[in-house]
């Protein structure tokens, strides 16, 4: 069994407007070291034109709330309306929104894990181990939010 095959590269789309977030995001992704690929799209229409003409579906999508043309929910709801695996792909909110209203609003449409952007360089980078690593830890996360509500 060839390298790749036993640690294959993971797909991550991240929709972000802001270009020094989509640069923290990849600066925080490449530190942790792991074997990911970041594909950027600054709107939402971006992010379903790539997604649309992928040859890998992505691991992971992390969307912002706040875009251009199309916003994060929007795009949500689009992505979980696709037939087969694409409709199933993980989606992280990742918003400097920490509304309850959009918190309800993601996991109605389908999001897996709604993120309110860290504030620190090291926050977002703890965050996103913990999503390329352990996202069995922010399903049950998520279960409790959904129990509290």
């Amino acid at each position: 069994m060839s390298n790749q095959q036993q640690n294959p590269e993971r797909i991550i789309y991240l929709a972000e407007d802001d270009e020094d977030d989509r640069m923290l995001f990849l600066e925080a992704s490449e530190e942790l070291n792991l074997p990911i690929r970041v594909i950027q799209a600054p709107d939402g229409n971006e992010l379903l034109d790539a997604l649309k003409n992928a040859d890998h579906l992505p691991d992971i999508i992390f969307l912002d709330i706040n875009m251009p043309l199309k916003n994060g929910f929007e795009c949500l709801k689009e992505i979980r309306r696709k037939e087969g695996a694409l409709g199933r792909v993980k989606i992280v909110m990742l918003s400097t929104s920490s509304s309850s209203i959009h918190i309800q609003i993601s996991y109605k449409l389908g999001a897996d894990y709604y993120a309110v952007k860290p504030g620190t360089y090291q926050g977002l980078r703890e965050l996103l181990d913990k999503v390329f690593n352990d996202f069995g830890s922010l399903k049950k996360e998520v279960k409790k939010f959904l129990a509290a509500q």
